[in-house]
């Protein structure tokens, strides 16, 4: 839990300083392509989790 909280906080300051910096954040600026991030990573760890299921 602490790691989320140190990303989400990392991820705070980074946000900020790319405004600050009139730059275009280095992110999905929308919703649809956080969720393809997190699709990707929630896919990563279901085949791993089937994996270990197939192999028992």
């Amino acid at each position: 839990m602490r790691d989320v909280v140190l990303a989400l906080i990392a991820g705070l300051l980074v946000g900020m300083l790319f405004k600050f910096l009139k730059l275009p954040i280095p992110a999905p600026p929308v919703l649809s392509g956080v969720m393809g991030i997190v699709g990707v990573y929630l896919g990563s760890i279901i085949l791993d989790w089937v994996t270990k299921l197939v192999q028992h």
